[in-house]
């Protein structure tokens, strides 16, 4: 195992792709986790989460042919997730739940104060349109640079960096209607 684990994600899927299913194990070894937490935070739905990470693997290996060698796995794979997540949306549609949970923490010295910011942030979050919430979760939670989020969306890094500065500014906005007591 430790072997597998010095092996590049791209080397992994070129052997998935030429055959070797067993080489999927350490691909879902190391994504299966960040795929739950973007699809926790793009759905709000913990079973649908877990529903959703079983599907993109059964999506890598449907479509495993497709995969370039020499491109990035993350990427690619990104790409699937997200492919698979609108399917489960369009499923769902109006379905969505939101727990406090899937926020990560603020830190205050206060914890009343901060348990009430976690509380406005995931519904601020919530009142995104769906393509905001996605690209905040991917650049802030996910981790993705913005080169890999723009191969992603199809778009220049200069268009990623407006989506998410027009996003973090709408995500604001809510975040004070709600601090100011606008619940609507």
């Amino acid at each position: 195992m430790i072997e597998q684990e010095l092996i590049s994600d791209d080397a992994l899927m070129c052997r998935v792709r030429s055959g070797d299913l067993q080489a999927l194990a350490p691909l879902f070894s190391r994504h299966h986790a960040a795929l739950f937490n973007f699809y926790l935070r793009t759905t709000a739905s913990r079973a649908g989460s877990e529903d959703l990470v079983q599907d993109v693997f059964v999506r890598i290996l449907k479509y495993r042919r497709t995969y370039r060698p020499g491109s990035r796995f993350l990427t690619w794979m990104y790409h699937i997730a997200r492919n698979a997540r609108r399917d489960f949306l369009r499923k769902r549609q109006g379905e969505i739940e939101w727990d406090d949970a899937y926020m990560p923490p603020l830190v205050t010295d206060d914890p009343a104060v901060s348990a009430q910011h976690r509380r406005w942030l995931g519904l601020a979050l919530r009142r995104l349109p769906d393509d905001k919430r996605e690209i905040l979760v991917l650049s802030r939670f996910q981790g993705l640079r913005y080169e890999e989020i723009a191969e992603l969306l199809s778009c220049d890094v200069r268009a990623v960096k407006v989506r998410i500065h027009r996003a973090v500014r709408e995500l604001r906005w809510h975040f004070q209607q709600l601090a100011q007591g606008d619940k609507s």
